[in-house]
């Protein structure tokens, strides 16, 4: 089910792991440092230094986390860190310094603001444009600087209000691209899952074709089967049933010790109900490899292999019954070997 209420992301912009979208980064990050360099001519080295670290984090932050909408913690963060600069480095400002001086920290706050509605966050980012113009009125208010000033360093408002037009016209379509998207994804999750299952059938096909090709053809033509064959079809039967219900024990190893033993009038059971799913592969060799241990010394009796549960503390038993008294063998979920008589 597509959520139709997800925000518009950065990276349905630009791809998560594309050289696009950190080239995108890069000029973002230069374009904070080009408009807060001027602090550096007006401001201590300490306060004008502050705000740009601030700014640049704020930048990487909103650009760089995966999430959307963006979370709180970076939200609260990237919202806080305009006016915090601001803040800074505003004191200094003179209204005699002329345009060219004048709160330069307000256009990369708006900017900020700007990304912050794009991830998802527009009622935070004008919570941000709030922030930043109570630091501009009561800077002014408690300075020499003129009212018109004050109103010209307002860019935010107009930065954060065009690009919220411009994702509620966006978003209909945003949303289309999400639906197309979730749906192409289905698609080719489900034809992977049909090419995966039909490559399995045709090389399950292909060996039951080398294995039982030639006892299938003589029943066929009607040929009457040696003892030897009989006993080959039997084996052969015991190892497709095997496939069936113990498919990850099934390996060339076991496949062969089970025949050795069953050949000599052991009685084979392969059980599988799933306790490898979750643990390591190794685990998995470790039992394989206790069962074919208990196989080969197996000369009479029965030999069962069972597979827990998930969730049991053990993951798999070995059960050998024969005439001189019974073993167990239990290997848990770390790997660990316990055997019992």
């Amino acid at each position: 089910m597509v959520d139709r209420d997800l925000p518009f992301a950065m990276r349905d912009l630009f791809g998560p792991s594309d050289g696009t979208a950190w080239l995108f980064v890069v000029i973002f990050e230069a374009t904070i440092v080009m408009y807060l360099r001027v602090n550096f001519d007006i401001a201590p080295p300490a306060a004008a230094g502050g705000a740009l670290v601030l700014m640049a984090v704020a930048a990487l932050v909103v650009l760089v986390v995966p999430v959307d909408p963006l979370p709180w913690q970076a939200t609260i963060f990237v919202a806080c860190a305009g006016p915090t600069a601001m803040a800074i480095t505003l004191p200094w400002l003179e209204s005699s310094s002329g345009f060219a001086h004048q709160m330069w920290t307000a256009y990369p706050t708006s900017y900020l603001l700007a990304m912050l509605v794009l991830r998802g966050r527009i009622a935070s980012a004008w919570l941000g444009v709030a922030g930043a113009a109570t630091v501009l009125v009561t800077m002014g208010a408690f300075t020499s600087w003129h009212p018109e000033t004050v109103v010209r360093a307002l860019t935010p408002i107009a930065t954060v209000g065009a690009v919220t037009v411009f994702m509620s016209i966006v978003a209909p379509t945003q949303r289309s691209l999400r639906e197309l998207r979730s749906e192409a994804n289905r698609r080719a999750a489900t034809e992977a899952a049909l090419a995966a299952a039909t490559a399995e059938r045709d090389r399950q096909l292909g060996a039951l074709d080398r294995v039982a090709g030639p006892l299938l053809a003589r029943i066929a033509a009607g040929i009457e089967l040696t003892a030897a064959e009989r006993e080959q079809c039997r084996l052969l039967e015991a190892e497709l049933r095997d496939g069936l219900r113990a498919p990850q024990l099934v390996t060339d190893r076991l496949s062969a010790a089970a025949r050795e033993a069953r050949s000599r009038g052991v009685e084979v059971t392969l059980l599988d109900d799933g306790g490898f799913l979750g643990v390591p592969e190794w685990v998995r060799h470790r039992v394989i490899e206790a069962a074919v241990d208990e196989l080969a010394m197996a000369g009479a009796g029965s030999v069962t292999v069972r597979v827990l549960p998930v969730g049991r503390r053990w993951v798999a038993t070995v059960l050998a019954a024969a005439p001189g008294g019974d073993r167990r063998t239990e290997i848990d979920t770390a790997g660990e070997v316990r055997v019992s008589t």
